[in-house]
């Protein structure tokens, strides 16, 4: 079983990315045959800066392989090392229904919300079907929001196959059914673009900072408090034993035990949670060469498996 799995560049993860994301997929590499690529080309929609990319590039590969994704399980590659992926997305354009694009929700939202309708953001669904398509996977994990994308993936798939007969491996989506909804310190989704996050990889005094500033009630130190409703709770969650959990839980329902003394355990729990993480970021973070190194060698191990699978569609639709 061949698994693959992309990721947008957008700088330092937060812990909402390690608990909805990248624990998984770190996972996943004792399930099967892992492809895990950088989604630069995708990133262009949005017009960064040049140098911002690349370092969020760079940032992305130190952060993942600090949190565990493993080179000799995982083929780890930056997308656009492989530009065989573009001619693909060009050969299944040809195959997509203009209306097929209108209908697709992540377009319609993000103009919406205001980005600018430019024909990447359009034609991102295609894009993303050649990612896909192009590795031949067999298991894809996505999120609800990008399950219809998966589905557009498979119509393009079908319809190339029903043409040229089984060329193109038909993906199957993979929704976890409990994947951490990680809330942010004002309480609504962790999201960059709710500035309420908790990054990974700060320094001590930043992250107890951040976590000292996760809104609470003003409920005092003498008073009982609702663990089902506290944000420092629902963090807390993530990274305390059952033991710490209940723990906590009966010292808020009793009183005199106070938000402060709550903030303070989580602090303790994330920075040690993610410690071994933040020292093998360091250490890559010192050998930059071999970070690069392994993203161009794993991105050849890449390119050879695309040129499998474009060689047999340019010749069934006579490129050849």
């Amino acid at each position: 079983m061949r698994i693959l799995t992309g990721i947008q560049p957008s700088g330092i993860p937060h812990i909402g990315n390690y608990f909805g994301a990248i624990r998984q997929t770190v996972e996943m590499q004792n399930k099967g045959e892992n492809f895990l690529f950088i989604a630069d080309y995708h990133a262009l929609t949005t017009y960064p800066k040049a140098e911002d990319l690349r370092s969020n590039v760079m940032n992305l590969a130190l952060s993942w392989l600090a949190c565990g994704v493993d080179p000799d399980r995982t083929v780890f590659f930056r997308q656009s090392d492989i530009p065989e992926v573009c001619e693909l997305s060009w050969i299944l354009s040809t195959f997509s229904p203009v209306g097929l694009m209108e209908r697709a929700h992540s377009y319609k939202d993000k103009v919406a919300k205001g980005f600018e309708a430019n024909c990447g953001l359009f034609t991102y669904p295609i894009l993303m079907s050649a990612d896909i398509l192009l590795y031949r996977a067999n298991l894809v994990p996505v999120g609800k929001d990008q399950k219809q994308h998966l589905e557009i993936a498979r119509d393009l798939a079908l319809k190339f196959n029903n043409r040229f007969g089984d060329i193109l491996t038909i993906p199957e989506e993979m929704i976890p059914e409990e994947v951490a909804v990680v809330p942010g310190i004002d309480g609504q989704k962790m999201s960059k673009s709710y500035n309420n996050t908790i990054p990974i990889f700060d320094k001590e005094k930043a992250l107890r900072k951040v976590i000292m500033s996760v809104v609470t009630d003003s409920k005092g130190l003498e008073e009982p408090k609702d663990p089902d409703t506290c944000n420092v709770y629902a963090l807390y969650k993530l990274v305390a034993t059952p033991e710490e959990l209940q723990e906590m839980r009966e010292k808020m329902l009793a009183g005199n035990y106070g938000y402060g003394h709550a903030k303070q355990a989580l602090f303790e729990k994330l920075w040690a949670y993610f410690e071994p993480m933040r020292k093998r970021r360091e250490e890559l973070e010192n050998n930059l060469d071999y970070v690069r190194d392994l993203l161009k060698r794993n991105g050849e191990k890449a390119r050879n498996e695309a040129a499998i699978l474009l060689d047999k569609v340019r010749e069934a639709v006579g490129l050849r």
